[in-house]
């Protein structure tokens, strides 16, 4: 299906149930990442998936199977269907609004990704910080250096 032409530069990815199942490196995410997905939506994904989707960018948006249902049958049914994902207002619609569905995420999650943070960002929101400790160490055990 994803070199069927009107899916070409797709940026959301349905998808079926425990989604990422077997997946427990952070390969899967990045190759989806790379091929320019933004948004992945499933009725449930595999637990390190999820958690390796939110690491490096990927949102892993949960709907019910019915919803995931008609979003699979109006793809289907209607070429050129879109979805638009708003992070911010945590809901999935088509660009009119006939129909939306809201969606939950952790708020730190969302945080990182809204801000574009991994984990090394994360970290060096702190670099001051983490200077300063790293100098008054230094100067309390000098042999460390």
């Amino acid at each position: 299906v994803l070199n069927d032409p009107r899916y070409r530069g797709a940026a959301i990815l349905l998808a079926r149930r425990n989604f990422g199942c077997g997946s427990s490196r952070e390969h899967a995410p990045w190759a989806l990442a790379d091929y320019g997905f933004r948004a992945l939506i499933a009725p449930s994904y595999a637990d390190i998936f999820f958690n390796n989707c939110y690491k490096n960018g990927l949102l892993p948006i949960v709907l019910t199977e019915g919803e995931v249902d008609r979003l699979f049958a109006d793809t289907l049914a209607f070429p050129g269907f879109k979805l638009v994902v708003d992070l911010d207002k945590q809901v999935v619609s088509t660009p009119d609004g006939s129909l939306a569905y809201s969606f939950d995420v952790e708020p730190y999650r969302k945080h990182r990704l809204l801000n574009g943070l991994d984990d090394i960002a994360l970290t060096l929101q702190h670099a001051e910080a983490i200077r300063e400790f790293e100098n008054k160490r230094l100067a309390q055990q000098p042999w460390l250096a």
